[in-house]
C-alpha cells in the first residue's frame, strides 16, 4: 500500500467498514442513527451490520440499491443452532432487504472434531443465499490453534464463503492479527476471489493501518477494496472521522 497520509488513511477505512451495532440493547432508534452515521459528509461506510429483526428497518431507510449496504448476522453468536432454523433465519433477512450474510460457523463442533459440521453449514446459508455476499464467522479466538484457524478457513471458503471473518465480537478474545495472518494465507493459497474481515476490537485507524498492511503484504498491492477487506466495528468510526478532522489517531488498541 503506498504511503498514505493519516487522512487519506482514515478515509479509505471509512470505505471498507461494516458499521456495526449488535448490542443486546439495540432498538429502533438505534438503528436510524446507525443509517445517519454510516453516511458521512467524507463519505460513507461500506455496510452496516445488524441484528435480523431491524433489517426491514433499515432497509425502509436507505431504499434500495443504497451504496451502504445492510448486512446482518445468523447463527449469532452461539453458532450451535439446527441448519434448518439458520436457513430460516437467512432467507428472511434476504427477504426483509438484507444485501449480505455474516454466518457463525458451528465452530463448538469443529473443534470437537466435527468438520461436516461446518461444511454442512456454510454450503446450506450458501444455497439459501446465492445472490448475497456470505461472510463465514470462524470465531478464532475460540479456536486458538493455528492450524485448527487454518483449516476453519479452508473449509468455509471450500463451501462457498466470499469472505472469511475472524470473530463475532461478543468473546474475550476477536480480531487479532495472528488470525488474520493465517486466514489471509488461507486465501491466497486458495487462489478464489475472497475476502478478509477483522472484527471485534478494532477501534482506531492505527488499528486498522496494521490489518491493511498485513494484507497487501499476503495478498499484493491493489487487493484492498471493499469486495475483498471489511472491517468489523462500531466505535472505529469516531476515530476515522477524529483523523479526517486533522486529530492524531488514538494509540494502537488491537489485542495481538
Amino acid at each position: 500500500m503506498e504511503l498514505l497520509s493519516p487522512r487519506e488513511a482514515a478515509a479509505f477505512a471509512l470505505s471498507l467498514l461494516d458499521l456495526t451495532n449488535l448490542r443486546d440493547d439495540c432498538d429502533a432508534a438505534a438503528i436510524e442513527a446507525l443509517c445517519a452515521r454510516a453516511q458521512t459528509p467524507n463519505g460513507h461506510s461500506a455496510a452496516i451490520c445488524i441484528w435480523p429483526r431491524f433489517v426491514a428497518q433499515a432497509r425502509g431507510i436507505l431504499g434500495p440499491d443504497h451504496p451502504v449496504r445492510i448486512a446482518t448476522v445468523v447463527n449469532f453468536p452461539s453458532g450451535d443452532l439446527p441448519v434448518e432454523t439458520v436457513v430460516e433465519e437467512t432467507r428472511q433477512a434476504i427477504a426483509d432487504g438484507a444485501d449480505e450474510i455474516d454466518l457463525v460457523i458451528p465452530y463448538k463442533a469443529f473443534l470437537a472434531g466435527d468438520e461436516t459440521a461446518v461444511s454442512e453449514m456454510v454450503t446450506a446459508v450458501r444455497a439459501a443465499c446465492p445472490e448475497a455476499c456470505l461472510k463465514v464467522i470462524l470465531e478464532t479466538g475460540e479456536i486458538r490453534d493455528s492450524g485448527r484457524i487454518r483449516r476453519a478457513s479452508e473449509l468455509a471458503i471450500e463451501a462457498g464463503a466470499d469472505f472469511i471473518k475472524t470473530s463475532t465480537g461478543k468473546v474475550s478474545v476477536n480480531a487479532t492479527l495472528e488470525a488474520a495472518d493465517i486466514m489471509l494465507q488461507a486465501i491466497r493459497d486458495s487462489r478464489r476471489k475472497v475476502g478478509f474481515k477483522p472484527a471485534g476490537g478494532i477501534s482506531t485507524v492505527a488499528d486498522a493501518d496494521l490489518y491493511l498492511r498485513l494484507a497487501e503484504t499476503i495478498m499484493g498491492a491493489n487487493w484492498l477494496m471493499p469486495s475483498t477487506f471489511r472491517f468489523g466495528a462500531s466505535s472505529l468510526l469516531d476515530d476515522i472521522l477524529n483523523v479526517i478532522a486533522g486529530a492524531p489517531s488514538s494509540r494502537v488498541s488491537s489485542g495481538y
